[in-house]
């Protein structure tokens, strides 16, 4: 115990200040990584890789497998090299919401009287059982998938979109976005999530969630089998939602005068 305490005291006395604050950085930069990659795909992948990886070094180091150690030792840069490319998708939704920060910091329009109203208009269309697919674009451009459509460019309103998602519509199939409180296009295409989903949520769940993946959008879907209402926003879905959290849960990730009590809901 003596030798450890007098071991511990000596690495302490060569610890500077600037070897502290070295430590602090490179531990808050791991800290900011993991929370940004937060409810993703990636942190379920890193952290089964992680316990794998603990679990091999000790293993070899309580055995003293000299093969399995030396395989681990000599795998660690090519690990390194991997790790952007696997979680590419991840890494670059997160360096987009980092520069995206700047841009929040001088606010967003109002979407208060939009989330209202979509609100209402998907609760009638669950009652429905009418099928709806709404992308509301934020900092990202979906310029790409508003191509994919029908232009509008309309004023929003409960009737628009009970028209434009009646069964059998012309553009009842794709998705409206929206895009600074206005209907943008309808009938859009949008990129499919490979994400495994439960049984009852279908194609246009994978959309609305795939959009969501790459981009900064959040979705809002209706289905017509079950009438159940999902949101999707950074990848993550939100399922069997009322009215209640379906306003709250828009207004935390849409409106940034949203009032505190609003976006608890």
């Amino acid at each position: 115990m003596g030798e450890f305490r007098d071991e511990l005291q000596d690495i302490l006395d060569r610890v500077d200040a600037l070897d502290a604050l070295d430590v602090f950085l490179i531990a808050f930069l791991i800290y900011m990584a993991f929370l940004l990659l937060r409810g993703t795909a990636a942190i379920t992948l890193l952290r089964g890789a992680a316990i794998i990886l603990l679990g091999a070094v000790i293993l070899a180091q309580a055995l003293e497998l000299e093969v399995l150690d030396f395989v681990i030792r000599n795998s660690l840069a090519g690990l390194i090299i991997a790790v952007p490319i696997i979680f590419q998708p991840e890494i670059r939704r997160a360096l987009e919401r980092v520069g995206r920060t700047g841009l929040r910091m001088w606010g967003r329009p109002s979407y208060h009287a939009l989330i209202d109203m979509v609100t209402t208009s998907a609760m009638e269309l669950a009652k429905q059982r009418h099928g709806a697919l709404i992308v509301f674009e934020r900092e990202t451009g979906l310029q790409s998938y508003v191509e994919t459509g029908i232009p509008l460019d309309a004023a929003p309103s409960v009737e628009l979109l009970e028209g434009i998602f009646y069964p059998n519509a012309p553009m009842h199939d794709g998705a409206v976005i929206m895009r600074d409180n206005r209907v943008a296009a309808a009938g859009c295409t949008l990129p499919l999530s490979e994400t495994r989903l439960p049984g009852e949520m279908g194609l246009r769940h994978r959309a609305g969630l795939g959009v969501t993946e790459g981009t900064d959008a959040v979705s809002l879907m209706v289905s017509e089998e079950t009438g159940m209402v999902a949101v999707a926003a950074d990848g993550r879905i939100y399922s069997r939602l009322d009215e209640t959290r379906l306003r709250g849960l828009l207004h935390r990730l849409l409106d940034s005068t949203a009032q505190p009590d609003a976006a608890k809901e």
